[in-house]
């Protein structure tokens, strides 16, 4: 039976006392207890920014990769082992700017992984620059007069490049952010969980205060079901006095990129014997890429 103490790590996180992370952390760790889910068999792929240290922090299989590349590489790990479970941790600015097209196009392949994204409206580790998701205006050390960009809308995109689990969740919320870590663990396509993550150094008017008095979970509103793609989305674009969490948008199992390839059908590639070409096979090989 497996229990926190399995997944801790030999470093300590050395986040900003209070950051979101910290609940980030304790919540992936609760959904692989819950799910019995063992340090093997998940690989999370982080990008460059303070929450992609998490991996280091864990005792788990992690792969620190280039900034707004991590998508792209668990796509690769996912397609050579598909009987491994993939799960991407990243900032805001990893998956939102330089990771967007990235992230647009394994929503639309549906690629079988979890994408998490701490969404802290800034770039906390280069010290507080505007983010993709920071709001038209928005003062910063490079940005005196405010940010001359409007926000992009990741829930709504999510949506619209077809993705059938859009989720947000919230870092104050460790035991409903545990529960929707666990849901999208269990669902058979690209999963997104967009988790309002607290930078109490950078991004101070975004802190708990504000989330406490504003979020409000999608699972207590009446009559809200995940199903209607229509609802879902105009649920995207509501932020201000009520922000929800929660799976914003859950369709139908459509086939994972993995399930259509033929190559994959066999199962996965790893556990294939390497088969020696004899120079016939490597003259046809050469013949067809001419």
């Amino acid at each position: 039976m497996l229990t926190r103490k399995d997944f801790e790590g030999r470093e300590r996180p050395t986040w900003c006392p209070g950051c979101g992370n910290y609940g980030i952390l304790n919540a992936i760790k609760a959904a692989f207890v819950e799910h019995q889910i063992a340090p093997h068999e998940m690989l999370i792929v982080s990008g460059i920014g303070c929450g992609s240290k998490l991996p280091l922090y864990m005792k788990v299989t992690g792969y620190h990769s280039l900034h707004g590349r991590p998508v792209a590489i668990a796509t690769g790990a996912r397609l050579a082992n598909h009987g491994l479970r993939v799960m991407v941790v990243h900032g805001d600015g990893d998956a939102y700017g330089e990771g967007l097209s990235h992230f647009l196009n394994a929503a639309r392949r549906n690629v079988r992984l979890v994408d998490l994204v701490q969404d802290n409206r800034i770039y906390g580790l280069t010290k507080g620059q505007y983010s993709p998701t920071s709001e038209h205006g928005k003062r910063t050390p490079t940005s005196p007069e405010g940010a001359l960009d409007q926000p992009v809308q990741p829930l709504a995109l999510a949506i619209a490049a077809g993705a059938t689990f859009v989720a947000r969740g919230y870092s104050g919320e460790l035991q409903h952010l545990a529960w929707l870590i666990g849901e999208a663990l269990q669902h058979p396509g690209y999963a997104l969980i967009d988790v309002l993550q607290p930078c109490v150094t950078f991004n101070r008017g975004y802190a708990y205060e504000f989330y406490n008095q504003r979020v409000y979970k999608l699972e207590d509103e009446p009559g809200y079901d995940p199903s209607n793609r229509t609802l879902a989305w105009e649920k995207s674009y509501e932020w201000g006095e009520r922000i929800p969490i929660g799976i914003l948008y859950r369709g139908s199992p459509l086939p994972t990129y993995e399930e259509q390839v033929p190559a994959l059908r066999s199962g996965p590639l790893v556990a294939r014997p390497l088969e020696k070409l004899g120079m016939a096979q490597v003259e046809a090989l050469l013949r067809e890429l001419r």
